[in-house]
């Protein structure tokens, strides 16, 4: 297979409740703590790989309380992208 999956982490202007309303928003993206696989997923890791790390460990990974991990899966990318434009308006 070629040309499929990603992963990205962007931090939403808004922090945290920014970051936890485009995550509601979303449709096609599963929110699951995961490294990828065959369906789009969305997570903040504030809640899931950093969920144990103090303010400093964060700030020293780069995580912030609105960072969002986005990993893509199979669907198609229009879908996908319609998705993310809906879901941050």
């Amino acid at each position: 297979m070629r040309g499929f999956g990603s992963m990205l982490a962007f931090d939403m202007k808004g922090g945290l409740p920014a970051a936890r309303r485009f995550c509601d928003r979303v449709r096609l993206f599963l929110l699951a703590a995961s490294l990828g696989g065959v369906e789009s997923l969305v997570i903040l890791p504030i809640y899931s790989s950093h969920y144990n790390m103090s303010n400093e460990e964060l700030q020293r990974a780069g995580v912030s309380p609105g960072t969002v991990r986005v990993s893509i899966g199979l669907e198609d990318k229009e879908d996908l992208i319609e998705d993310l434009k809906q879901a941050l308006g």
